[in-house]
Protein backbone atom coordinates (compact mmCIF):
# COMPACT_ATOMS: atom_id res chain seq x y z
CA UNK A 1 0.00 0.00 0.00
CA UNK A 2 1.15 3.17 -0.89
CA UNK A 3 2.49 5.90 1.84
CA UNK A 4 3.68 9.18 1.63
CA UNK A 5 6.61 8.79 3.05
CA UNK A 6 7.76 6.03 1.01
CA UNK A 7 10.69 6.72 -1.22
CA UNK A 8 9.74 6.34 -5.09
CA UNK A 9 11.80 6.01 -8.13
CA UNK A 10 11.62 3.78 -11.15
CA UNK A 11 14.22 3.53 -14.39
CA UNK A 12 12.65 3.38 -17.70
CA UNK A 13 14.24 3.00 -21.02
CA UNK A 14 14.14 1.24 -24.79
CA UNK A 15 15.98 -1.49 -24.80
CA UNK A 16 16.00 -4.56 -27.47
CA UNK A 17 14.58 -8.17 -26.92
CA UNK A 18 15.15 -11.32 -28.57
CA UNK A 19 11.61 -12.18 -30.68
CA UNK A 20 10.73 -14.63 -33.27
CA UNK A 21 13.37 -15.82 -35.64
CA UNK A 22 16.14 -14.75 -33.14
CA UNK A 23 15.46 -10.75 -34.16
CA UNK A 24 16.33 -8.25 -31.86
CA UNK A 25 13.16 -5.50 -31.18
CA UNK A 26 13.04 -2.82 -28.96
CA UNK A 27 11.28 -2.54 -26.61
CA UNK A 28 10.40 0.04 -23.78
CA UNK A 29 10.92 -1.47 -20.41
CA UNK A 30 10.54 0.11 -16.57
CA UNK A 31 10.90 -1.16 -13.23
CA UNK A 32 10.96 0.25 -9.73
CA UNK A 33 13.80 1.33 -8.10
CA UNK A 34 15.62 -1.37 -5.72
CA UNK A 35 16.17 -5.31 -5.38
CA UNK A 36 12.48 -6.57 -5.60
CA UNK A 37 11.29 -9.26 -5.63
CA UNK A 38 8.91 -7.57 -8.34
CA UNK A 39 5.99 -9.51 -10.56
CA UNK A 40 6.53 -8.67 -14.59
CA UNK A 41 4.11 -7.73 -16.80
CA UNK A 42 4.39 -7.52 -20.78
CA UNK A 43 2.06 -4.84 -22.25
CA UNK A 44 1.29 -5.51 -25.73
CA UNK A 45 0.31 -2.70 -27.18
CA UNK A 46 -2.86 -2.07 -29.82
CA UNK A 47 -3.07 -1.30 -33.47
CA UNK A 48 -2.43 2.30 -33.22
CA UNK A 49 1.46 1.06 -32.54
CA UNK A 50 4.16 1.78 -29.97
CA UNK A 51 2.29 5.27 -28.97
CA UNK A 52 2.78 7.36 -25.69
CA UNK A 53 -0.42 5.81 -24.23
CA UNK A 54 1.65 2.49 -23.84
CA UNK A 55 4.67 4.27 -22.81
CA UNK A 56 3.14 5.91 -20.16
CA UNK A 57 1.40 2.53 -19.18
CA UNK A 58 4.69 0.84 -18.86
CA UNK A 59 5.60 3.55 -16.34
CA UNK A 60 2.40 2.92 -14.77
CA UNK A 61 3.39 -0.47 -14.15
CA UNK A 62 6.43 -0.06 -12.76
CA UNK A 63 5.04 3.03 -10.18
CA UNK A 64 2.48 0.14 -8.99
CA UNK A 65 5.87 -1.81 -8.39
CA UNK A 66 5.97 -4.11 -11.35
CA UNK A 67 8.84 -5.04 -13.79
CA UNK A 68 7.13 -4.17 -16.90
CA UNK A 69 8.17 -4.04 -20.64
CA UNK A 70 6.43 -3.46 -23.97
CA UNK A 71 7.92 -4.78 -27.20
CA UNK A 72 7.53 -2.92 -31.07
CA UNK A 73 5.77 -5.53 -32.25
CA UNK A 74 5.90 -3.25 -35.48
CA UNK A 75 9.39 -2.58 -35.61
CA UNK A 76 10.05 -4.43 -38.45
CA UNK A 77 7.84 -2.45 -41.02
CA UNK A 78 10.07 0.21 -39.85
CA UNK A 79 9.85 3.54 -37.82
CA UNK A 80 8.61 7.08 -38.08
CA UNK A 81 5.37 8.40 -36.00
CA UNK A 82 3.26 5.99 -34.73
CA UNK A 83 0.58 6.69 -37.26
CA UNK A 84 2.63 6.17 -40.38
CA UNK A 85 3.70 2.84 -39.34
CA UNK A 86 0.49 1.69 -38.08
CA UNK A 87 -0.77 2.66 -42.19
CA UNK A 88 2.05 0.37 -43.50
CA UNK A 89 0.63 -2.67 -40.75
CA UNK A 90 -3.05 -1.69 -41.95
CA UNK A 91 -2.05 -2.12 -45.74
CA UNK A 92 -0.46 -5.53 -44.93
CA UNK A 93 -3.78 -6.59 -43.10
CA UNK A 94 -1.77 -6.53 -39.76
CA UNK A 95 0.97 -8.69 -38.74
CA UNK A 96 1.57 -12.27 -38.63
CA UNK A 97 0.21 -14.08 -35.33
CA UNK A 98 3.14 -16.39 -35.18
CA UNK A 99 5.74 -13.79 -35.19
CA UNK A 100 4.00 -11.63 -32.31
CA UNK A 101 3.56 -14.59 -29.86
CA UNK A 102 7.21 -15.53 -30.47
CA UNK A 103 8.39 -11.69 -29.64
CA UNK A 104 5.77 -11.87 -26.78
CA UNK A 105 7.62 -15.06 -25.61
CA UNK A 106 10.91 -13.56 -26.04
CA UNK A 107 9.58 -10.90 -23.67
CA UNK A 108 8.39 -13.39 -20.93
CA UNK A 109 11.72 -14.92 -20.99
CA UNK A 110 13.68 -11.20 -20.57
CA UNK A 111 11.60 -10.68 -17.58
CA UNK A 112 12.36 -14.56 -15.97
CA UNK A 113 15.64 -13.34 -16.39
CA UNK A 114 15.98 -10.29 -14.25
CA UNK A 115 17.74 -11.27 -10.66
CA UNK A 116 14.53 -8.95 -9.50
CA UNK A 117 11.80 -10.78 -10.53
CA UNK A 118 9.67 -13.09 -8.22
CA UNK A 119 9.36 -15.24 -10.90
CA UNK A 120 5.84 -14.59 -11.96
CA UNK A 121 4.95 -12.61 -15.18
CA UNK A 122 1.75 -11.47 -16.89
CA UNK A 123 1.03 -10.20 -19.98
CA UNK A 124 -2.10 -7.22 -20.69
CA UNK A 125 -2.82 -5.62 -23.94
CA UNK A 126 -6.04 -3.48 -25.27
CA UNK A 127 -7.44 -3.84 -28.43
CA UNK A 128 -5.64 -5.75 -30.85
CA UNK A 129 -3.00 -6.41 -28.17
CA UNK A 130 -5.81 -7.91 -26.34
CA UNK A 131 -6.19 -10.26 -29.01
CA UNK A 132 -2.63 -10.65 -29.10
CA UNK A 133 -2.37 -11.35 -25.40
CA UNK A 134 -5.23 -14.13 -25.79
CA UNK A 135 -2.97 -15.50 -28.62
CA UNK A 136 -0.27 -15.77 -26.31
CA UNK A 137 -1.54 -16.93 -22.99
CA UNK A 138 -2.93 -19.52 -25.28
CA UNK A 139 0.15 -20.42 -26.96
CA UNK A 140 3.54 -19.05 -25.00
CA UNK A 141 5.27 -20.99 -22.43
CA UNK A 142 6.01 -19.19 -18.70
CA UNK A 143 2.46 -16.76 -18.20
CA UNK A 144 1.09 -16.55 -14.88
CA UNK A 145 -2.11 -14.65 -15.91
CA UNK A 146 -3.17 -12.79 -18.70
CA UNK A 147 -5.38 -9.50 -19.26
CA UNK A 148 -7.54 -9.03 -22.57
CA UNK A 149 -9.15 -5.36 -22.60
CA UNK A 150 -11.42 -5.43 -25.70
CA UNK A 151 -9.29 -7.83 -27.65
CA UNK A 152 -11.22 -7.97 -30.89
CA UNK A 153 -10.49 -10.58 -33.27
CA UNK A 154 -10.73 -13.48 -30.89
CA UNK A 155 -14.01 -14.75 -32.47
CA UNK A 156 -13.54 -15.02 -35.85
CA UNK A 157 -15.57 -16.33 -38.93
CA UNK A 158 -14.13 -18.30 -42.12
CA UNK A 159 -14.44 -14.74 -43.73
CA UNK A 160 -12.16 -13.28 -41.30
CA UNK A 161 -9.32 -15.35 -41.13
CA UNK A 162 -5.87 -14.58 -43.51
CA UNK A 163 -2.64 -15.70 -43.81
CA UNK A 164 -1.50 -13.63 -41.30
CA UNK A 165 -4.38 -14.46 -39.12
CA UNK A 166 -5.05 -18.08 -39.92
CA UNK A 167 -6.32 -19.35 -36.99
CA UNK A 168 -9.54 -17.25 -34.93
CA UNK A 169 -7.85 -16.93 -31.17
CA UNK A 170 -11.17 -18.93 -29.86
CA UNK A 171 -10.10 -21.88 -31.29
CA UNK A 172 -6.96 -22.21 -28.93
CA UNK A 173 -9.23 -21.45 -25.87
CA UNK A 174 -8.40 -25.50 -24.75
CA UNK A 175 -4.80 -24.94 -24.68
CA UNK A 176 -5.39 -21.46 -22.59
CA UNK A 177 -2.84 -21.79 -19.60
CA UNK A 178 -3.51 -19.25 -17.29
CA UNK A 179 -6.09 -17.70 -15.12
CA UNK A 180 -7.99 -14.65 -17.72
CA UNK A 181 -9.47 -11.27 -16.93
CA UNK A 182 -11.41 -9.58 -19.71
CA UNK A 183 -12.58 -6.31 -19.42
CA UNK A 184 -15.12 -4.62 -22.17
CA UNK A 185 -17.77 -2.03 -22.91
CA UNK A 186 -20.92 -3.42 -23.64
CA UNK A 187 -21.33 -0.43 -26.54
CA UNK A 188 -18.23 -2.31 -28.21
CA UNK A 189 -18.75 -3.05 -31.90
CA UNK A 190 -15.34 -5.07 -31.91
CA UNK A 191 -16.22 -7.22 -30.13
CA UNK A 192 -19.60 -7.05 -29.80
CA UNK A 193 -21.51 -8.47 -27.00
CA UNK A 194 -22.50 -11.08 -28.53
CA UNK A 195 -18.70 -12.09 -29.77
CA UNK A 196 -17.48 -11.53 -25.86
CA UNK A 197 -20.73 -14.01 -25.22
CA UNK A 198 -19.22 -16.46 -27.38
CA UNK A 199 -16.29 -15.89 -25.75
CA UNK A 200 -17.06 -16.74 -22.46
CA UNK A 201 -18.68 -19.67 -23.02
CA UNK A 202 -15.85 -21.66 -24.93
CA UNK A 203 -14.19 -20.74 -21.88
CA UNK A 204 -16.95 -22.33 -19.49
CA UNK A 205 -16.58 -25.56 -21.79
CA UNK A 206 -13.35 -25.78 -21.35
CA UNK A 207 -13.35 -25.72 -17.64
CA UNK A 208 -11.10 -22.42 -17.49
CA UNK A 209 -10.12 -19.81 -14.60
CA UNK A 210 -11.79 -16.53 -16.16
CA UNK A 211 -13.85 -13.50 -14.76
CA UNK A 212 -15.13 -10.76 -17.46
CA UNK A 213 -16.42 -7.64 -16.47
CA UNK A 214 -18.34 -5.60 -18.94
CA UNK A 215 -19.41 -2.21 -18.54
CA UNK A 216 -22.84 -0.06 -20.34
CA UNK A 217 -22.37 2.67 -21.53
CA UNK A 218 -18.79 2.05 -22.24
CA UNK A 219 -17.38 1.41 -26.49
CA UNK A 220 -14.06 0.87 -27.56
CA UNK A 221 -11.07 2.19 -26.07
CA UNK A 222 -12.61 3.44 -22.63
CA UNK A 223 -9.67 3.37 -20.95
CA UNK A 224 -7.74 5.98 -23.54
CA UNK A 225 -7.89 9.42 -21.60
CA UNK A 226 -6.26 11.30 -25.08
CA UNK A 227 -9.54 10.28 -27.30
CA UNK A 228 -11.95 11.91 -25.42
CA UNK A 229 -14.91 10.44 -27.46
CA UNK A 230 -13.64 7.12 -25.74
CA UNK A 231 -12.73 8.04 -22.70
CA UNK A 232 -15.02 7.07 -20.28
CA UNK A 233 -13.92 7.81 -16.42
CA UNK A 234 -15.88 6.17 -14.25
CA UNK A 235 -15.71 2.43 -15.98
CA UNK A 236 -12.34 3.40 -17.00
CA UNK A 237 -11.59 3.58 -12.86
CA UNK A 238 -12.94 0.53 -12.25
CA UNK A 239 -11.32 -1.72 -15.02
CA UNK A 240 -8.06 -0.65 -13.25
CA UNK A 241 -9.04 -1.45 -9.96
CA UNK A 242 -10.55 -4.72 -11.49
CA UNK A 243 -6.90 -5.34 -13.18
CA UNK A 244 -4.76 -4.13 -10.28
CA UNK A 245 -6.89 -6.80 -8.24
CA UNK A 246 -6.50 -9.74 -10.46
CA UNK A 247 -2.51 -9.10 -11.68
CA UNK A 248 -1.86 -9.21 -7.27
CA UNK A 249 -4.25 -12.42 -6.88
CA UNK A 250 -1.86 -14.07 -9.73
CA UNK A 251 1.11 -12.93 -9.56
CA UNK A 252 1.80 -11.88 -6.10
CA UNK A 253 1.99 -8.43 -4.04
CA UNK A 254 4.27 -5.92 -5.13
CA UNK A 255 7.47 -4.82 -3.26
Amino acid sequence: MYRTGDFEGMVAETTAVRGADGDLIHAYFARPMGPGPFPGVVLVHHMPGWDEWYKEATRRFAHHGYAAICPDLYCREGHGAPEDVMAKVRAQAGVPDDRVVADLAGCVEYLRALPILNGKVGVMGTCSGGRHTYLAACRAPGIDAAVDCWGGGVVMGPGDLSPNRPVAPIDYTSDLSCPLLGIFGDDDRSPTAEQVNQHEEALKQHGKDYEFHRYPNAGHGFFYYDRPAAYRAEQAVDGWANLWAFFEKHLGATA
